[in-house]
């Protein structure tokens, strides 16, 4: 059955148990503040999640929309429409305007300001994998708003979402089957003031670097593989790589050292003219009709990008004195300048199909993000681990690569709705040729001297890999008992299943040369002494440093089985309760693979995790006036930690240089989520929401950092006890302009404000204990957590602005966008006792204008993009009591610029 209602702008839509597939919105126009209702203009919000019903509800009336009215959670819905008013390219980008979410990096989306463990991106309702697998949350920078045709965020708990549910979940809906034929092509040119035509660094690599794809020239050499395969640590003392005559001799060391690239990968050199960034997209679609109620659509899309970002900054390590509670300075101080060139290279397919009131599609997509980095830091002072001043080298080359695709059927069989999914993943990092170059200042020569041996002059060159396979499956069930009332009956099960396979293997360059190499040599570039010239002179011979411990390579598999079910009573006139249970059983392992014969140390063997949970959840909805709900849920939900979180292999985070190492013996975090909201739709597309909402967490997953020579290094622990509250409220509101005539005669100004306020704090007892990776016995939990300190990832303030000036007979769009994040620690402290790592707050101040024009007859769409007119820095910083503070890393972001232009045929 389809109903209708009005509803434009940013809809707060229903629960995902009873969520129609699509839900239209109407285009705005100055009638729209008439207390009229309008049913014309509508415009469809496609849908698709786990639990949705099926069925298309037109939206069109003045109060309450009836989806809003007859649902269970509460949802904020960005439709095509809305994802174009913000300006923003990608998903990530747009989804910060909504009330309680944050950016992180420019990429990585925080519901409520918590940290990535607690948020959740679906794609077409199925599980989606990152392309980062080292990290939780996907990077929704990868999603173009092209090809979507809405993102949902809901978060408050529903039990047909995993129970992994912690701040909220975003799902992206793509585009299925369009209303009419279409071909859109679009293209942007961007800079950025501390990175257009400014000095950077770089390094050659190799000839198609430019597409994101190496030629084979970063592939491990073939006489490398072969002793790599042999299962013998390659060193120059193994008869294997030495001696000829010997039973299992591989290659001669001199040989293999010789074989790895040498400049193309060594040597940084300096640009002085950055280019500017730019990017092309194509997206198409359209639909064939096939009988009188069949129609088979097609959409696809193509696009690929290339940006530049140079940081130049400052990484400090201190020195904490309890007794006057202040920091030393300067034990270890970093300037560094790096330059990243990321390529992203994205593609979808769509096939859809409607029939009657029916819906399926299939769903392709492919997500190519690579990352080409050069660095070069210097010690201001003499570093505490060598007593020299140091000149390290880095050269980088990540490739994360997502492949997905989807079987999605909706079925409305009028009282009985089934909807099934089914999706496979693959998540791929590829790291090769990681190098980095240690040069310590002699300063007899005045120079920087690297000897290979010594603190501080040494090298490190590595290749890994990571693949993840995600499996997922679900199918649901609604039933609406033919009542006078709403009365839906929801079941279901979903099986998930994610098997991760990791390996690293690492090098480094010594020589055996008696004495060591002439102190001339010493003085050479990278390229020079690592020559073959060089090499087979001076026996500077590779050695596999690859953990003997087994710390190098793991397996990883999670795998769960659900079930769920659910009532929706509508109890009687505007007082409705949907009450639920879902059951988890899951089973999670890393399993350590030991190189070269050796046993892995049992303290660094994650024993498998088998848990099962019974999670209920139940939201009551009172609807007391024509224009006003009120909603008031409570709910347990689960938080597993990740492989990466149990894995014993350290990796390094390339946006901080941070080495992170696992515990393997994290366990699950529970939690306890309680909310009420309060919604008031005084008029047609303004509304005014306020909600207030509390979480306990037991046994929280929190990053813990210690210093390292020339870093931070950084493990994880779960802390005993945390809880966490706070409110959100949002307002819009337009403002009609007609009465000045002239050019405001069809403008109206659209003022959007959404805050949220939160507080956390974790609670430490006495007698409570850790666990942490090495120790044979649990530790006094005072020793690693302060009682009463903020979760990480947690900040207290999120606010958005938003004005925007509209023209409703065509487009023309100036919109003002204020986004202020407060401080939140990212790291406790690395420090001893001394406070703990955080990330300092900025507010962030952009213009967007889309203007539309014609252009040799075609109607083209314009877009100016200015961001960061404040020209607001990125610091992180660990102070003292007294006031002193250092910088654990702060760079400046500088401001950026956007032109792009789209049209559509």
């Amino acid at each position: 059955m389809t109903k209708t209602f009005t509803l434009a702008g940013l809809l707060l839509v229903s629960s995902a148990l009873t969520a129609p597939a699509a839900i239209a919105q109407t285009t705005e126009d100055p009638a729209a503040q008439s207390d009229a209702p309008v049913e014309d203009e509508q415009q469809d919000v496609d849908i698709s999640t786990s639990g949705g019903s099926g069925t298309p509800i037109v939206v069109t009336g003045r109060y309450i929309p009836e989806p809003i009215r007859e649902s269970s959670e509460v949802l904020s819905v960005l439709s095509t429409e809305d994802l174009a008013r913000t300006g923003e390219g990608d998903a990530a980008g747009a989804l910060q305007r909504v009330s309680g979410l944050s950016l992180v990096g420019g990429r990585f989306v925080y519901v409520r300001g918590l940290g990535e463990r607690y948020s959740l991106a679906l794609l077409n309702g199925s599980p989606l994998p990152s392309p980062e697998p080292l990290k939780r949350t996907v990077p929704l920078d990868l999603f173009p708003t092209s090809i979507l045709a809405s993102s949902l965020v809901q978060k408050t708990y529903s039990v047909n979402y995993t129970g992994e549910f912690g701040g909220g979940v975003i799902n992206l809906t793509t585009r299925a089957v369009p209303d009419e034929p279409f071909l859109t092509f679009s293209g942007s040119l961007s800079g950025n003031s501390e990175t257009t035509l400014q000095t950077g660094y770089t390094y050659y690599g190799s000839d198609s670097d430019w597409t994101g794809f190496d030629d084979g020239t970063r592939d491990i050499p073939s006489l490398v593989q072969s002793a790599l395969d042999s299962g013998v640590r390659i060193r120059f003392d193994q008869p294997e790589f030495n001696d000829p005559s010997a039973p299992g001799f591989v290659a001669d060391i001199v040989d293999i050292s010789q074989s790895f690239q040498n400049a193309n990968i060594n040597l940084v050199q300096r640009n002085d003219d950055i280019p500017f960034n730019g990017s092309v997209n194509i997206t198409g679609g359209t639909y064939l009709d096939i009988g009188s109620d069949f129609r088979l659509g097609f959409v696809a899309t193509a696009g690929w990008s290339n940006s530049w970002e140079t940081r130049g900054g400052l990484r400090q390590q201190g020195e904490f004195t309890s007794g006057d509670q202040t920091i030393t300075p300067n034990v270890s101080d970093f300037r560094f300048l790096s330059t990243q060139n990321r390529i992203v290279v994205n593609g979808l397919l769509g096939i859809g199909a409607e029939f009657g009131e029916h819906k399926i599609r299939f769903t392709n997509l492919y997500i190519r993000d690579t990352a080409k980095e050069a660095r070069i830091s210097t010690s201001v002072t003499p570093v505490r681990s060598t007593g020299t001043i140091q000149n390290n080298q880095n050269t980088e080359w990540f490739e994360r690569q997502l492949i997905s695709t989807q079987l999605v059927g909706e079925f409305d069989f009028g009282d009985i709705n089934v909807d099934v999914r089914g999706s496979y993943a693959n998540a791929q990092r590829e790291a090769p040729y990681e190098r980095e170059i240690q040069y310590a200042f002699n300063t007899t020569a005045n120079d920087f001297v690297h000897d290979t041996r010594s603190g501080g002059q040494t090298d490190l060159l590595s290749f890994s890999e990571l693949s993840d396979d995600v499996w997922g499956g679900q199918i649901d069930l609604t039933y609406s008992v033919p009542t006078g009332r709403r009365f839906d009956i929801n079941v279901g099960y979903a099986y998930y299943l994610n098997q991760r396979d990791f390996e690293r293997r690492a090098f480094r360059f010594v020589t055996q040369r008696q004495g060591g190499l002439p102190f001339p040599v010493t003085q050479l570039r990278p390229d020079f002494l690592f020559s073959n010239a060089t090499i087979g002179f001076y026996d500077i011979f590779v050695e596999e440093r690859t953990d003997a411990q087994g710390g190098d390579a793991y397996t990883a598999e999670l795998e769960v089985n659900a079930g769920y079910g659910q009532l929706d009573v509508e109890q009687f006139d505007g007082f409705s309760i949907a009450a639920g249970v879902r059951y988890e059983d899951a089973t999670q392992s890393v399993t350590a693979i030991p190189f070269f014969g050796f046993n892995v140390n049992p303290l660094f063997v994650a024993p498998p995790l088998e848990n099962d949970y019974w999670l209920p959840a139940v939201t009551m909805t009172w609807n007391f006036a024509e224009d006003m709900q009120l909603r008031l849920g409570a709910s347990r939900t689960i938080g597993r930690p990740q492989f990466r979180e149990l894995a014993a292999p350290s990796y390094t985070d390339p946006d901080n240089d941070r080495t992170f190492r696992g515990n393997p013996r994290l366990i699950d975090s529970e939690l306890l989520n309680v909310e009420a909201r309060f919604e008031w739709y005084f008029q047609r597309d303004e509304l005014f929401s306020i909600a207030a909402f509390y979480k306990d967490i037991e046994n929280p997953i929190e990053q813990l950092a210690t210093s390292g020579d020339n870093d931070i290094n950084v493990t994880f622990l779960n802390a005993p006890q945390a809880t966490l509250y706070g409110f959100e409220t949002e307002l819009v509101k337009f403002f009609p302009l007609y009465d000045w005539g002239g050019l405001f005669s069809s403008r109206r100004l659209r003022a959007q404000l959404n805050y949220t306020f939160t507080q956390s704090e974790i609670s430490v007892g006495g007698n409570d204990t850790v666990l942490i990776p090495g120790f044979s016995t649990p530790q006094p939990a005072a020793d690693y957590f302060v009682d009463g300190v903020a979760l990480t990832g947690q900040s207290d303030h999120i606010l958005n602005l938003q004005l925007s000036l509209e023209d409703e007979d065509s487009l023309s769009q100036q919109s003002l966008l204020v986004t202020y994040t407060s401080d939140r620690i990212t790291n406790r402290s690395p420090i001893g006792d001394a406070p703990d790592i955080v990330e300092e707050g900025r507010i962030q101040l952009d213009f967007v204008w889309r203007q539309a024009f014609s252009l040799f007859g075609q109607e083209v769409q314009g877009t100016l993009e200015i961001r960061n007119i404040l020209n607001e820095n990125f610091r992180e910083f660990y102070g003292a009591p007294d006031g002193s503070s250092i910088d654990a890393l702060s760079y400046d972001r500088g401001r950026s610029f956007s032109f792009g232009l789209s049209t559509t045929f």
